[in-house]
Parts: structure tokens; C-alpha cells; sequence
């Protein structure tokens, strides 16, 4: 039995938690990395639950069409009115919605508009919970604009419903990450790998327990409200997971440390390289605050979860992508 599916087996509630009615719940993002490992852990922990999950392209969502209880909807959840009406009759709603890369805008469309609109949609349907996805970083010490943005967007969601989960992830890793996976490409493709803000922190959580993080705030029923910091056992600095990326896909390669001037400017090339960008700017700036749990919020430990470590998931997906597989992650980011 995986991991994954020996976790689709634990009871979902610990003793501070109740099962608040669950029939209908809406997933903003659920196409992407965390919204399919969500839908995935409503469907095996909950099939009698009704997932709403509205997408712009039905054919990036049609794999989770088969999974109990998910239903597809065509909708841009930045309508308004799309989004009013898909909230009908929801008892909660989880925004996944974020982006990385973009401009200042791109990050104030999806970071704080979005979160605006949601709320009002909330406070008009009548929705009973809110589970937003913010990051760890936010707040009065943002230096990015994607922390910024984060943080506006946090505390638009505070009275959005009578109960509010924020879960503020670091960076997320599993068998389809954009993160851990294109570290090792990177060193499959190249005899050398330059990395910028190699001295950067992160304390990186499994996807999975994200996914059950969310089934688990979904699962209280407390008002006001309630944030967790989701961050794994184990702290590493950005060369650290570099060099495990790197041995664990057989594809170890020697590091160049940029230093400051070399890193803005390398993101700045990558910034206007053709297809989805692999770091810009801003992502550098965000590099500034550690990624790391500081404790201003309870951690997985307060939803009865033991965090994951890396090294008992990551070795197995990365040597299962050797030879051919290799590129994966490069077509997975031109899908």
C-alpha cells in the first residue's frame, strides 16, 4: 500500500474536531497540483460529498471527472456572477487559486481581487466555511510582490464565512511537483547547475498531507478564524534540496552559487525566455524571507498529522523519471 493510500485511511477527525454537514463543497483550483491530490483525498475520505470543481478548460479537469462525487463545471471563477452561482447551495468552499510568476497586477488579480469577490459571493450565498491557502511569509515583512499579495489577500478572507481556515503551506513537493522534479531536470539537462539564492530556506511539505490538512480544517466545526502554518519535519536550504534532487534522479551535478547581481539578472533572461517561466524577480525577492513555519501558528501537529519527510516520497518519483522520463517535468510545464 502507498503512503498516499494508507493515509486515505485515517480517521479524519482528532479529538478537538467535528463533522459538520459536508454535502456540496466548491474547489477553486482544483485542476492543479494540490487540487487533484484534494479531490482525490474528498473522494476516498467522503463520497457521498458533492465536489464542485468549475475550470475554464474541462480537458485540463477531465481525469478527476471519474473520481466519486466530482462534477465539472465550466466557469471563470472571477466572474462574479459565475462564481455566485456556484456557490449555490455550498456548505464550504476551498480557494487553491495562486499563481508564482507574473506582473504586479497578475498578482493583485488573483491574490486579492479574487479573494475579494469570493468573499462577497460567500456572505451572499450564505456559505457556512472558507478554506483559503495563503503561504508561509505573509505579513507586515512581505518582500515580494507575490508575499504581498498573499497577505492582502489573507486578510481580505477574515469575515468572508462564520468559520475561516487559512493554511499557510511552504513549498509543496510530491510525485507531480514543478519544484523538486525541474531541480533535477535542470541537472539532467545541464554538466552544471548556476543557482540563485542557493542559501534560501524552505521546509518542504508533501502534497498529500496538504490535501489532508484541508479535509481536516473542512472537518471542524469552529467559528472564527482558524490558521495553520503546513510545513514539513526537516529544514533545507535551496542548494541542500539541489544536491537530494540530484542524487536521488541519479543526476548529481557540481553548483554555482550566484551571487546577488548574477541571480536578478538570470531571472531577468529567464523572465523573457519563450513558455512558462522558470524564475523571475520577484520569485528571487520572495527568496529573502525564509520559507520556513515561525510558529505564529499552529503547525499540522494541531490537525493530528505528522508531517511527511521528503526523503521518504521524493528518491522513488525521481528515479522512476530516468532515461526518456526524464523531460517530464519540461512538458508538464508546456501543458
Amino acid at each position: 500500500m502507498t503512503a498516499a493510500a494508507a493515509r486515505a485511511d485515517l480517521p479524519a477527525d482528532t479529538p478537538s474536531i467535528s463533522a459538520p454537514r459536508l454535502s456540496r463543497v466548491v474547489v477553486l483550483g482544483g485542476s492543479g497540483f494540490v487540487g487533484r491530490a484534494l479531490c482525490r483525498r474528498l473522494a476516498a475520505a467522503s463520497p457521498a460529498t458533492t465536489v464542485v470543481l468549475p475550470t475554464r478548460r474541462l480537458g485540463h479537469a477531465q481525469a478527476l471527472a471519474v473520481l466519486p462525487g466530482v462534477q465539472l463545471r465550466l466557469a471563470d471563477v472571477h466572474d462574479p456572477a459565475a462564481l455566485a452561482s456556484l456557490l449555490e447551495g455550498a456548505d464550504a468552499v476551498v480557494n487553491l487559486v495562486a499563481i508564482l510568476h507574473g506582473r504586479p497586477a497578475d498578482f493583485e488579480r488573483v491574490h486579492v481581487a479574487l479573494p475579494r469577490t469570493l468573499v462577497a459571493a460567500c456572505r451572499a450565498a450564505g456559505t457556512g466555511q472558507l478554506l483559503h491557502v495563503s503561504a508561509l511569509g505573509v505579513g507586515p515583512l512581505a518582500c515580494s510582490n507575490y508575499l504581498r499579495s498573499k497577505t492582502a489577500g489573507e486578510a481580505l478572507v477574515a469575515d468572508a464565512a462564520p468559520s475561516v481556515s487559512v493554511l499557510r503551506p511552504s513549498v509543496i513537493f510530491g510525485a507531480e511537483d514543478r519544484f523538486i522534479r525541474l531541480l533535477a531536470a535542470l541537472q539532467a539537462l545541464a554538466p552544471v547547475l548556476p543557482l540563485a539564492g542557493s542559501d534560501a530556506r524552505f521546509q518542504p511539505v508533501w502534497v498529500e498531507d496538504v490535501a489532508d490538512a484541508v479535509w481536516r480544517l473542512l472537518r471542524r466545526k469552529a467559528p472564527g478564524v482558524h490558521r495553520v502554518e503546513a510545513a514539513g519535519p526537516q529544514v533545507f536550504t535551496l542548494s541542500a534540496l539541489a544536491r537530494l534532487a540530484g542524487q536521488w534522479s541519479g543526476h548529481a551535478r557540481p553548483q554555482i552559487a550566484l551571487p546577488a547581481g548574477l541571480a536578478r539578472l538570470q531571472a531577468l533572461l529567464m523572465e523573457h525566455l519563450p513558455g512558462p517561466a522558470l524564475m523571475s524577480r520577484d520569485n528571487i525577492d520572495s527568496m529573502q524571507q525564509p520559507n520556513v513555519a515561525s510558529g505564529a501558528a499552529p503547525g499540522l501537529d494541531s490537525l493530528g498529522l505528522a508531517a511527511t519527510p521528503i526523503e521518504a516520497v521524493m528518491p522513488a518519483v525521481l528515479s522512476a523519471h530516468e532515461g526518456p522520463a526524464r523531460l517530464d517535468a519540461w512538458r508538464a510545464r508546456r501543458d
